[in-house]
C-alpha cells in the first residue's frame, strides 16, 4: 500500500466502495464505476471547479454521468469530496427510501446534475448545458459565466443513435467547454463491443468537428495531462473534446476484470477479497474510508470555498447583476402583453401560438428555443433574435436541424443548467422521436415546453405517417406530463401562460396546422378556464344539460355544431372545452362535478383514438374518434370521412340519451 500514490489509493477506494455496495445490495453494476476510478478521481482532485458545500453554485462546472449504470462511481465521489451525502447512503445503496438509486436522480441527490440511465441521454444533456454556458456567458460576461461540461460516457452511450445527434451538433457549434470522457473498455453486457460494431470513434467524432485525446486511462498523468489539454484546445480551438481513457472493465479483478461478467451483476464474496487484496485493501473491511483518501479529495474544499465566494462578491457589484437576477428569477408573467384575437376570424393555432411566443419573448429574457428544421411551420422562431451559432450565441433562436430526439434532451440539459427557459418544436407525429427525453423531462419536473403543431389528421395530404393517432394518449400516460390541446387562438395564448407559468414539470402544446375559429367569448366561456384543464365553452339553453359534449382542439367546433343540431331537435347540450385531460382530472371531485354534473351522459369526440376517454365519460357515455391510421387526402376530407362530424357526435349524443 505504501507504494501507492495518494490518488492511486482514493481511486482503489472507490472500487473498494463499488464492489460493496453492489454486493450488499445484491445488485447493480460494479465493473464500470472500478473501471473509471481513475478518470474521475484525477477530475474531482485536480481539475473540477466546484464547491461541495455549495453544489448549487450557479458557476460550478457540471458533470454527468451518462452510463448511469455507473452510478456508485458518482455516489462514492460526491461522498469522498464532501457532499451532501454519508457513507450510510452508500450502504444503502438501491434501497427503498434510499437517495442512492439504481442510476442517478436529479432530484434526489445535490451534486447529480441530471437522470441519467437511459443511454446517450446525459450526453445530450450535457450538450445542452454546454449551449447554456455559452449562451449566459456572453449574455453576462466571463466573470460570472465560465465553466465546464465534463461527460462520461461508455460504449452504449456512444452507440445510442441520440449520441450521433448530440455530438454533431455539439461540434457544429464549436462547444470548446464542452469535455466527454469515454470509458473506452471494448465490453458490453452480451460480450465484447466488437460483436455489434467495428466503428472507428475517433474518426467519427472528429469528422463531428471534435478534438480526440487518446489516454490510458488508469494513468494519472496522462489523465490529468489530457484533461488539461482539452481545456486548453477548447479554448483555443473552439471544438469540443473526446478524451478515449482505454480502461479494464472491473479493474483489479482477478478472475472478472476485462470480462461483461463484471458489468451487471455482484463480483461475488470471494472475488471481491481477492481484488481488494490485489489493490492492496484490506479484505476483511467493507466500505472502508481511510482519513487520508478522504482528506486527499477535500484538500482543496477550502481554496473551492473561497473562489465561489469570490465569485459571489463579483455578481455584488457586477453591472451585469440586474440581468442575471432577470435571467435566474421567477417569471414576470405579469408583464407580458399577450394578443388578443378577433372573433370570427379563423387563424391556426400554431400561428396564435407563435404570436403569443413573441408576446412573452419580450417580457422573458432567458425564453430560447427553436425547431427540429421547422420552424416556419410551427410557429417557433423569436421575431428579430438571431440564430446561436459558431461565432455567436447572442440570439434565442437555436437551429436543431432534424435531430428531434438530441433536441428534446438537449433542453433538458438547457433547463437543468439554470438561467435559461428552453421550449423546443415539431410535428406532433413525431413526439414518438422525442418520447425518452421527454419522460425524463418529467421524470425530472423540469419544465420544458413542447411545441408540437399539425395535431391531427387535417394535416391532410401528407397521409397517415405524418397524422398523428394515438400520441396524444400517449403522451397523457406519461406522469407529470401536461398536455394542452386548446380550441382556438385565445386558448392557445392561455396555452402558453400555462407551460410557462409551470415550474414543476414539462407541457405539450398541441396546436392546429388548420386555421380554427376565434370564439366570441362575450357568448362564450372565458378562456382561463383553461387552467382548470376543462371548463364551460357553452351552457344549455335550458341550463340543465341532457347532455354533455367534450371535445378538445379542432373538434370542439364539432361539438359546438353537434350541440345546434341536438338543440333543434329538443336535446339541450352543454359543450366544455376540455384542452388539458390530466389537469382536469387533478381537480377535487366538486370542482370537476361543477363541469362534468354527475348523472348527465358525455360523449367526448377528439381526432385521435378514443383509448382513454372511457375514464371521462364513463360506461355509459360514447366517444367519436379515429380508431386506425388515417389517409391521404386534403384535411376536411379526411376528417369527414373518418367520422369527425357533428352528425355523428350528434348520433353519439342520442345513443347514449336514457329514456324518459
Amino acid at each position: 500500500m505504501s507504494t501507492q500514490t495518494p490518488g492511486q489509493r482514493a481511486a482503489h477506494t472507490i472500487r473498494g466502495l463499488a464492489m460493496d455496495a453492489v454486493q450488499q445490495a445484491n445488485s447493480g453494476h460494479p465493473g464500470a464505476p472500478m473501471g473509471m476510478a481513475d478518470m474521475a478521481t484525477v477530475l474531482w482532485t485536480e481539475h473540477l471547479k466546484v464547491d461541495p458545500a455549495d453544489p448549487r453554485w450557479p458557476d460550478r462546472d457540471r458533470v454527468v454521468l451518462s452510463n448511469g449504470h455507473a452510478s456508485m462511481l458518482l455516489y462514492s465521489v460526491l461522498f469522498l469530496s464532501g457532499a451532501a451525502l454519508t457513507l450510510d447512503d452508500l450502504k444503502r445503496f438501491r434501497q427503498w427510501g434510499s437517495p442512492t438509486a439504481g442510476h442517478p436522480e436529479h432530484h434526489e441527490v445535490p451534486g447529480v446534475e441530471t437522470t441519467t440511465g437511459p443511454l446517450g441521454q446525459g450526453f445530450a444533456n450535457a450538450v445542452g448545458m454546454a449551449m447554456a454556458e455559452r449562451r449566459l456567458r456572453e449574455e453576462l460576461g466571463a466573470e460570472l459565466v465560465d465553466h465546464h461540461t465534463w461527460v462520461f460516457v461508455g460504449d452504449g452511450c456512444l452507440m445510442e443513435g441520440i449520441s450521433y445527434e448530440a455530438a454533431a451538433l455539439a461540434g457544429h457549434l464549436g462547444l470548446g467547454k464542452l469535455i466527454a470522457l469515454f470509458d473506452d473498455n471494448g465490453i458490453t453486457i452480451d460480450g465484447r463491443t466488437d460483436i455489434a460494431t467495428s466503428e472507428d470513434t475517433t474518426l467519427r467524432f472528429e469528422a463531428a468537428g471534435w478534438t480526440v485525446l487518446s489516454v490510458d486511462g488508469h494513468d494519472h498523468e496522462q489523465l490529468s495531462a489530457a484533461m488539461a489539454e482539452a481545456k486548453a484546445a477548447g479554448a483555443r480551438a473552439g471544438r469540443p473534446t473526446l478524451i478515449r481513457c482505454r480502461t479494464t472493465i472491473a479493474f483489479g479483478a482477478p478472475t472478472l476484470g476485462g470480462t461483461s461478467k463484471s458489468h451487471g451483476s455482484p463480483l461475488g464474496a470471494a472475488e471481491i477479497a481477492a481484488t481488494k487484496r490485489a489493490l492492496g485493501l484490506d479484505p476483511e473491511r467493507h466500505f472502508d474510508v481511510p482519513d487520508d483518501v478522504l482528506a486527499f479529495f477535500r484538500a482543496k474544499n477550502p481554496a473551492r470555498a473561497a473562489a465561489r465566494a469570490a465569485w459571489s462578491a463579483r455578481l455584488e457589484v457586477s453591472p451585469a447583476r440586474a440581468r442575471f437576477d432577470a435571467l435566474h428569477g421567477d417569471l414576470p408573467l405579469s408583464t407580458v402583453a399577450w394578443p388578443s384575437f378577433e372573433p370570427g376570424k379563423p387563424v391556426a393555432t400554431r400561428k396564435a401560438g407563435q404570436m403569443a411566443l413573441n408576446a412573452a419573448a419580450k417580457a422573458l429574457p432567458g425564453l430560447v428555443g427553436g425547431s427540429a428544421d421547422l420552424a416556419g411551420s410551427n410557429g417557433s422562431t423569436i421575431n428579430g433574435e438571431p440564430a446561436w451559432s459558431r461565432s455567436s450565441f447572442a440570439g434565442r433562436n437555436i437551429h436543431f436541424g432534424i435531430r428531434e430526439h438530441a433536441m428534446a434532451a438537449i433542453c433538458n440539459g438547457l433547463a437543468l443548467h439554470g438561467g435559461l427557459r428552453p421550449y423546443c418544436a415539431t410535428f406532433l407525429v413525431f413526439y414518438d422521436y422525442l418520447r425518452p427525453a421527454v419522460r425524463l423531462a418529467a421524470l425530472m419536473h423540469l419544465p420544458v415546453i413542447y411545441v408540437l403543431t399539425h395535431d391531427s389528421v387535417h394535416v391532410g395530404e401528407d397521409g397517415p405517417t405524418h397524422q398523428p393517432i394515438e400520441h396524444l394518449w400517449a403522451m397523457r400516460g406519461v406522469p407529470n406530463l401536461h398536455v394542452l390541446r386548446p380550441a382556438d387562438a385565445a386558448e392557445t395564448a392561455e396555452a402558453w401562460r400555462y407551460a410557462l407559468a409551470r415550474t414543476d414539470g414539462p407541457t405539450v402544446l398541441a396546436l392546429s396546422r388548420q386555421d380554427l375559429p376565434v370564439y366570441d367569448r362575450a357568448r362564450l366561456g372565458d378562456p382561463a378556464g383553461l387552467h382548470q384543464g376543462a371548463y364551460t365553452l357553452r351552457e344549455a339553453a335550458t341550463g340543465t344539460p341532457d347532455v354533455v359534449l367534450i371535445g378538445t382542439g379542432s373538434e370542439v367546433e364539432v361539438a359546438l355544431d353537434a350541440a345546434l343540431k341536438l338543440e333543434a331537435e329538443g336535446i339541450f347540450a352543454r359543450v366544455v372545452s376540455m384542452p388539458s385531460v390530466e389537469r382536469f382530472r387533478s381537480l377535487p371531485r366538486a370542482a370537476q362535478a361543477a363541469v362534468l354534473p354527475p348523472g348527465v351522459p358525455r360523449v367526448s369526440v377528439e381526432a385521435g383514438i378514443t383509448l382513454g376517454w372511457q375514464a371521462i365519460v364513463g360506461l355509459d357515455g360514447a366517444s367519436v374518434g379515429i380508431d386506425r391510421f388515417g389517409a391521404s387526402a386534403p384535411g376536411v376530407v379526411v376528417a369527414e370521412q373518418l367520422g369527425l362530424t357533428p352528425q355523428a357526435v350528434a348520433a353519439a349524443a342520442r345513443s347514449v340519451l336514457r329514456p324518459v
